[in-house]
């Protein structure tokens, strides 16, 4: 057993300052920060690197610094990662709690603010977003709105992403026509 031990010692080069540690020790703790750093990440949430909250980047972030530590040798390997585990058991634990706790999954994850309602935009809504009628536009026309009246609701989500929900296009009557006691009505439905 002392002798696994002592080979693996050498292999990752544990004990040497990181100014010592090979390309080839270097590579092989590279390679098991990887798998270990997936395999920690795919038990913690699907959500994680996903549609990600500030929540989830503050993770992302400090679980990337640890285990790049661990790789470098600029921290101990084993306590790196097991820090690494610690914080995604961490996230883990706090949304379960966020889950059943909606009080508490809006202190760690925020809230959707709504920005335009009814073809109407909330100026103190974007004041307290930080936002500018400039970011808002650029969001809506990146989901192909051009006009106020195209949107029902436009809400900044906890995500930081924009959501849009389009409001119905009233039919307009074009013309009517009567012709030999036919009365003919041309609607045109949606705005263009």
């Amino acid at each position: 057993m002392d002798q696994i031990y002592e080979n693996v010692r050498v292999a990752l080069g544990l004990g040497l300052e990181s100014k010592d540690i090979s390309v080839l020790q270097m590579g092989l703790r590279a390679a098991i920060v990887y798998v270990v750093t997936v395999l920690m990440v795919r038990l913690a949430k699907k959500r994680f690197m996903g549609r990600a909250t500030a929540f989830d980047v503050i993770l992302g972030i400090m679980v990337g610094s640890i285990v790049s530590r661990a790789v470098t040798g600029n921290a101990p390997f084993l306590p790196a990662l097991a820090a690494t585990a610690v914080l995604l058991a961490m996230h883990w634990l706090f949304s379960g709690i966020a889950l059943r706790w909606h009080g508490f999954g809006t202190m760690v994850k925020g809230k959707p603010c709504v920005l335009v309602s009814k073809g109407g935009v909330d100026t103190s809504a974007l004041r307290v977003t930080h936002m500018t009628e400039h970011d808002l536009w650029e969001d809506l026309r990146a989901k192909g709105i051009s006009r106020l009246e195209q949107v029902e609701e436009a809400r900044l989500e906890r995500s930081g992403n924009l959501s849009v929900i389009k409001a119905h296009a009233e039919p307009k009557v074009l013309d009517v026509t009567v012709q030999d006691g036919v009365q003919t009505v041309r609607i045109q439905i949606g705005t263009s």
